[in-house]
């Protein structure tokens, strides 16, 4: 079956304007950011029609075992196959931890069964600094070599300068990169989470005209 793809700099951008509505606030510890994050990719698919599972799994071949998929879209059709699920539109995984970053990957680009093969991937991974980036985003570009999946792969670190978390989105096609976008991610004054496009962080635009008007 021809692989269905998914805009996901699209999904991206839903996910940064949205991402205050999942009230996520000082008083809520890093389980909870996973489960509101995932809950928001899961009820996007049903709104689009798949069969959503949190907590799904695949089996890996190299492992030998099944390895668990945070969240899974998967579609159904009963008009072409009312015993099985067609293909598997989005496989998401959502980690924490920085030492599992090459982990997340793997998860993702897995050796599997053929009906397990998702046609697009998202990963939201923290790491420490962004001096990880271009290694990660090699690996994901040898093993979609090979996959041939869409990828939306999402990193999130700490930026000491201005005091906010960096949201940096890279979208791949089995060709390689397409696209990226950045964001940023802070409490505002209520102590709750929210994200902005970096082009739209007024103070940014502030930073930005003093020091053009210091070059004068």
């Amino acid at each position: 079956m021809k692989k269905q793809y998914f805009n996901l700099m699209q999904f991206f951008e839903g996910y940064v304007r949205n991402y205050r509505r999942m009230n996520l606030s000082q008083l809520h510890n890093r389980s909870m950011f996973t489960k509101r994050e995932i809950d928001y990719f899961a009820n996007l698919g049903e709104i689009l029609g798949f069969d959503t599972f949190v907590e799904d799994s695949k089996f890996d071949k190299t492992k030998g075992r099944s390895r668990p998929m945070d969240m899974s879209w998967w579609k159904w059709d009963a008009r072409i196959d009312d015993e099985h699920f067609l293909y598997l539109a989005l496989h998401l995984e959502r980690e924490n931890v920085w030492s599992k970053d090459v982990d997340t990957i793997e998860k993702l680009f897995s050796q599997t069964e053929e009906g397990y093969i998702p046609h697009n991937v998202i990963g939201i991974q923290f790491i420490e600094t962004a001096d990880k980036i271009e290694f990660l985003n090699s690996l994901i570009i040898q093993k979609n070599s090979i996959q041939s999946s869409n990828v939306l792969m999402v990193y999130r670190y700490y930026d000491t300068e201005f005091e906010l978390d960096r949201v940096c989105a890279y979208c791949f096609t089995p060709k390689g990169l397409s696209e990226i976008r950045t964001a940023i991610c802070k409490q505002d004054d209520s102590g709750y989470w929210y994200m902005s496009f970096d082009e739209e962080y007024a103070p940014f635009q502030d930073k930005e005209l003093t020091n053009s008007e210091l070059k004068r």
